[in-house]
This record gives C-alpha cells, structure tokens and sequence, in this order.
C-alpha cells in the first residue's frame, strides 16, 4: 500500500473531533457532525462512546483532552515519493497544481522505469501554454456551468464557431487525448481539446443553456471468453466507458458497454482486436458493423 492505513476515515474523524474540542466544540450535536463528515454514519455509534468512555485514552470524561496541540498528519516519505512521480507526468501541467515542497525528494518512479504500449503517438500538446490555457478555462467552465464561446479546427481543417454549455471533460488513454462533452451545438457533442484554438466565456442572452445529462443511448453487448488475460485487457481497454460486467461460467462474461455515436468506429475496431475471444451478441446492428469491417478487411486481402 502506498498510503498508511493510519490515514484513514476513522483516524480523521477523531482527528476534528480533537480538533473541536480543542476549541471548545464539545456539545453533542458538533461532535455528531464531525464524525459524519469524516467517517460514516454508523460510526456515530462506535468513535464517540470510544472516546467518551475512556477506551480510546484521547478525552476525558469531563470532555476535555490530554492532547495539547491539533493533531497534524504530515505526510510520509513514500507519500511524497509517489506524489513526486505523479508530478512528473506532463498530463499535471494542466491542473495548475504545485508541487515545490517536494523539490528535494526522489520520486518512487518516472517516466523511463515504465512503457505504455498501445497507444497513438499523436497525444494531445500538454506542453503548450496556449492549450494549457485553454483547458484550464473549459475545465472551470465544466464546474461553473458558464457557456463558452469557442473556436474549432474542423475535420477540414476549416476554423468553425460554436457556443456550446460543457458538460464534462473525458480523457481516452488509447488516444492520450482529452475531450469536450457539450450540449446546444448543432456540429455535435464530442470535440476534442486540441482541436480548439480559442475559448471565451460567453453570458449572451440569445443563448439558452442547455445542461440537461446528455444521453448515451447507443449500447452494445459483448461475450468474452477470459483466455490469455482477456478479461482483465478489455476491462483496461474500455476504461473510459461507462459499461457493466457479468459472469456467466467460469471462463465466460458479458459486457455491456454505454458509448456515444460518434466513439462508434474505434469500438468496432478496438473490438476486432480481440479476435475470436470477443464476440458481439447484441445490438444485430452493431454485429453488422463488425461483419462489414472484416468483409472489408478480406477484400483488401488481409487475412
């Protein structure tokens, strides 16, 4: 385990409960609260007995504590270890997040002790200010609902104007890109990140926000036969789909996998690269997909 058990909710919750009394929060309704917030609801019954009783010697019975400082729970040296080595994948630039206490410290790996395979070579320009700024802008948009005003590079290569209401930002590990999830933009819902040039907040009164949860109506159904790891490969290839896994036997489970229309090509092919140890059951629709392709394929001689 990276992070130490001593960290957990209970140790937490009798953390700010320390904490309160400390500041002389003792009534029973402020004590009550805090474990809520820190623990669960059950744990009412189990840390505030514990320490009113004496059984955790942390408070005595007249509510007051041995305890003369606030607790404080530094991190460890394999924490900031790990911290270290998140800091160095360049996807973190893009979070404004500081990591200069740890300047000092080794990191628990980097970026050469691993080899990520699979994966397009044309990820998005994590390194650019210009795209940084921009994805800081749409994140804090996602979070305040705010419209945007936004420029797109279309298929085309034609610079195309939108207003759209973003709704969530998605990351695809196979493509190592991010994208826009939006609504009220006719030229559809999914536009990825890098293709965005320019990004304002937008508060025109022609505009009607749209934020309903979009709709994933499109679905598919698959049948996979668990041999050389396979379950565990399409569980990490699916990743980023909302999706549900059931077993069946003991070597066979179905999938079922939520998409949106427009991801519709890459699951047909990231499916085939499965081979015979993924088959579509349903939609019929979707396994006509998969027999065009490999008719497709045929033609071109590839088999």
């Amino acid at each position: 385990m990276i992070f130490s058990e001593l960290y957990s909710a209970y140790y937490n919750a009798v953390a700010a409960v320390l904490t309160a009394v400390l500041r002389g929060e003792t009534d029973e309704k402020t004590l009550q609260e805090t474990v809520q917030k820190y623990a669960f609801s059950e744990s009412i019954l189990t840390i505030l007995p514990a320490l009113k009783t004496e059984k955790w010697q942390l408070l005595n019975r007249d509510m007051t504590t041995p305890i003369q400082h606030v607790p404080s729970m530094p991190l460890t040296l394999l924490e900031k270890r790990w911290l270290k080595a998140v800091s160095l994948d360049p996807r973190i630039r893009l979070f404004d997040v500081s990591f200069d206490s740890l300047r000092e410290v080794e990191p628990l790996f980097t970026p050469n002790d691993y080899v990520v395979f699979d994966r397009y070579a044309d990820g998005d320009p994590y390194f650019d200010e210009g795209y940084i700024a921009r994805f800081r802008m749409i994140l804090q948009a996602v979070r305040d609902r705010q419209p945007l005003k936004i420029e797109s590079v279309n298929r085309r290569g034609q610079v195309v104007e939108m207003i759209i209401s973003p709704l969530r930002l998605e990351y695809s590990e196979k493509d190592d890109k991010f994208r826009l999830i939006t609504a009220g933009c006719r030229y559809g819902g999914v536009i990825n990140l890098a293709r965005i040039v320019f990004c304002t907040p937008y508060d025109g009164a022609e505009f009607a926000v749209c934020y309903e949860r979009d709709k994933r109506s499109q679905s598919v159904t698959l049948k996979i036969c668990d041999e050389r790891n396979a379950l565990e490969r399409c569980m990490l290839h699916f990743a980023h789909f909302e999706k549900r896994a059931e077993r069946i036997d003991k070597k066979h489970y179905q999938v079922h996998i939520c998409y949106d229309k427009s991801d519709e090509t890459e699951l047909v092919i990231r499916i085939l690269s499965f081979g015979p140890l993924v088959e579509v059951v349903s939609p019929d629709a979707f396994r006509q997909l998969i027999v065009a392709r490999l008719q497709n394929q045929k033609g071109c001689e590839l088999f």
